[in-house]
This record gives structure tokens, sequence and C-alpha cells, in this order.
């Protein structure tokens, strides 16, 4: 017989550890704090060492804790994953897939009928979302992150990384009647700002662009008539198809209009961007499945 302490102990521990509190954890486990922290003295008793430093804030883990924190959440993560395999016997579940918003709507989303072509039996549940959903919590199986290194803690392949060019609709220059050879010809047009909802002040951004082209052409004069902003990227890309000015843009997200002829460069003036990265719990039920779909986005690309 496995020799295991109570497993509402092991419970409380790895909640507490994972929120790096107690409140936290009352709350998920639907108990009060001081039922958590009798369930942590429990377990501290029978492993005979101290898990958490007691200190107010933050809540710490000692070295022991430390080293029981990882084996325990992936213990708890196969646990939903085995509960989540059976809960639908009769039916394939679908691979479900969390991305952000743009990248879900302009690049995973016209290619879905290639991925039914080639893996009819995995059908896919995308949920586009700039949130940060909770693998752990089951909210999805996979993710998309975009991130400018890995997200810790999960298994994680970049598949993309980005760069960010000005990008306008071809009808733009036309109507104008005159090419972009310098920058100051760019700025004659509105330029299409939006909103970066992780505050990265490094983000490829309009900001981050004049700033590198006035380290090119110190005498470059940027003032400007009118911009025009919005809070979701989608809106913005929607607003230079359009014809309506000339925004930075991400090439993995615009890359079917830029193949199209939809869009095109307006510069060659590039800034860095960031990671695609697909992550998933280490020991996960829909490994293959995660696995095949790794293979099919590299290979889509």
């Amino acid at each position: 017989m496995r020799n295991l302490p109570p497993l509402r102990s092991l419970h409380a521990f790895e909640a507490a550890a994972r929120h790096g509190s107690f409140k936290l954890a009352a709350a998920e486990l639907g108990v009060t704090s001081t039922a958590i922290s009798h369930q942590i003295r429990l377990l501290e008793e029978t492993c005979g060492y101290q898990l958490f430093q007691r200190r107010p804030r933050p809540l710490l883990l000692t070295k022991a804790g430390a080293r029981l924190f990882p084996g325990l959440r992936n213990g708890f993560d196969v646990l939903a994953g085995a509960i989540a395999a059976v809960a639908e016997p009769d039916a394939r579940a679908p691979l479900r897939i969390t991305s952000p918003n743009a990248f879900a709507s302009r690049w995973l989303v016209p290619r879905l009928s290639k991925w039914r072509e080639e893996n009819p039996t995995v059908p896919l549940e995308i949920i586009g979302t700039d949130a940060v959903l909770d693998l752990r919590a089951g909210a999805a199986d996979v993710a998309i992150r975009y991130a400018r290194r890995p997200p810790q803690d999960f298994v994680a392949q970049e598949v993309f990384r980005d760069t960010f060019f000005p990008v306008c609709s071809p009808r733009l220059l036309a109507n104008d009647g005159r090419s972009i050879q310098r920058v100051a010809d760019l700025l004659r047009f509105p330029l299409i700002h939006f909103d970066w909802m992780n505050r990265d002040p490094g983000a490829p951004t309009w900001r981050q662009w004049l700033t590198t082209a006035r380290s090119i052409d110190p005498s470059l004069e940027t003032d400007k008539a009118w911009d025009l902003s919005f809070r979701e990227e989608l809106h913005a890309i929607d607003a230079v198809v359009a014809g309506q000015g000339i925004a930075i843009c991400s090439d993995v997200v615009v890359s079917n209009e830029l193949r199209s002829g939809v869009l095109v460069k307006a510069h060659p003036l590039s800034l860095p961007g960031y990671g695609f990265y697909l992550v998933a719990m280490a020991h996960t039920s829909r490994a293959p499945d995660i696995e095949t779909f790794s293979a099919w986005l590299r290979a889509i690309g």
C-alpha cells in the first residue's frame, strides 16, 4: 500500500503553493483560511518539515515545500486529465485551443479547413481571447501564448516569431498618387494605433518605430495632423484594410493579407516582435493530439 498523507492535506498544500495565498486556496476549495492552515500543519507534521516560511506577505515555500510542490502539482494535473478523458466516453472531445484574438481570427481560422482535411478525427474548439486562461483549471487543453520568452511551469514550444513593419492598403497609395520613399513620405498618411494590453514599454508601436527612424535621420519631423486609435488589434487591421491609414502590424498576423496583396509593406524599417509559444501542461491525456497540432502549425506556417 502507498504510504500517503491525507488527500485533503495534499490538496490544501498544492492550492496554497499554486496561489501563493491561504486565502485564495481557501476560496478555491470552498473552506476557510483557518482550515487550509490546519491541513498544512497536519501535512508538515506528517512530513517532518516546515513547508511554508511563516511570513505575512508574500507566502513563500521552504526548500522542502519547493521540492514537494512540483510533484503534487503534476499529480493533480494528471488526475484532472484522467477525469476529463472519461467525461465524454461516447464522443471524441474537441482539442480546446486558446489563442490571442487577432492570431485566431487572421491566422488560425482561415487555415482550419486544412486541419480538417489532414486530421478529420481530431475536432478543434478555438477560444480566441487576449486573456490568459488557466490551463491547470481546465479552461483549455493547449494555449498559443504571445510573449517575449516562454512561459514558466509549462511545456512550451516556440512555433513562430514575428516582425513588425508599417503596412497599408495599396488603394491608399493609389489614391494619394505618390510612392513612399522616405519616412517623411509615410507621415503624410494617418497612423493607425492599437492598444498593447501587456503594457510592455518596448512593444513594437509607432512610438518605437519613429524613435528608431529618428535615430537614423535626426532631422525627421514627426508632427502629425491626426491619427486613429483602437483598443482592439483586429479593429486596427480592419481600418488598414479599408484604406484608412498605415499601421505597424505583425507579419505573422497579417500574413494572409500580405500574401494576397490586400496589404503591402509601406516602409522597409522593421521592429522585432515576440514569440508565439504552444503551451501545455507537462502531463495531459491530450498530449498526442497536442503534438500533432504542434507539428501541423510548424508545417503550415
